[in-house]
């Protein structure tokens, strides 16, 4: 499968970041490399950007959506609104949003749900925050999100999971490599159990929580991650390259 670096620019950016993908290129130029870049600007640039990401092979996604296909729902976009866009990716229970907007691993698999049925592909968030941590119930919690989180219509194609420890976002704290192999490790049972061992190998689950040029090499290189959710070192187009260099290097 191929690695999948996925930036997740969050509430950053204007029109003029529709020059980005070009900007990455020239710092990350195709050389038959087996990795996937996606780009997951604000929604309002997603449109903006479809022509510019398809011109230098680079996926677009979304960073939200409602679950419903349409309604009186203030402010809100569809699936299917993202995918008209030009979007084939959608960001569901990022830790953003379960922490300020209360999404609950309910609402996250409705998403989802609505994501797959829109015909894109679902990242589905998961992860523990630093008392969950200490406490020893990092397993327990990240397993009950992710029973729950995933809908029960999916069959496994078509998903992509993202371990994001909550501790870790955007505080330069990053778990230990045998802690991040042994959560992805753990993640691929739970996966293997629902799905198959078959299919659950063959679903992407990326790190996210700090990644930078700095520690990417290391993080990329374990087994069973398959790529990484980036947030902050995604903003510019040469440290993005440069997590993406990392893969197989």
């Amino acid at each position: 499968m191929n690695t999948l670096i996925a930036a997740n620019w969050k509430m950053h950016g204007d029109l003029s970041w529709v020059t980005k993908p070009s900007e990455f290129r020239e710092c990350y130029p195709l050389n038959g490399q087996k990795v996937e870049i996606l780009l997951c600007p604000p929604a309002y640039l997603i449109s903006a950007m479809n022509v510019a990401c398809n011109n230098q092979l680079i996926s677009l996604g979304a960073q939200n959506c409602h679950f419903e296909m349409q309604g009186a729902f203030t402010g809100e976009m569809s699936a299917q609104m993202m995918r008209d866009g030009g979007a084939s990716y959608v960001i569901v229970g990022h830790s953003e949003r379960r922490a300020l907007f209360g999404e609950t691993d309910k609402i996250v698999a409705q998403k989802a749900d609505a994501v797959s049925m829109a015909g894109l592909t679902p990242i589905i968030c998961v992860g523990e925050d630093r008392s969950q941590r200490e406490s020893g119930e990092a397993d327990e919690v990240v397993g009950a999100q992710l029973q729950s989180s995933i809908p029960l219509s999916a069959d496994g194609e078509n998903l992509v999971i993202a371990y994001e420890p909550v501790w870790a976002i955007g505080t330069g704290l990053v778990p230990t490599l045998e802690d991040i192999a042994a959560m992805h490790d753990h993640i691929r049972g739970i996966l293997s159990n629902r799905f198959g061992v078959k299919m659950a190998e063959k679903i992407r689950i990326l790190y996210g929580g700090s990644v930078k040029p700095s520690n990417a090499k290391e993080i990329l290189a374990l087994g069973d991650v398959n790529g990484a959710l980036i947030g902050g070192a995604s903003l510019e187009m040469d440290s993005l390259a440069a997590i993406a260099k990392c893969v197989g290097s």
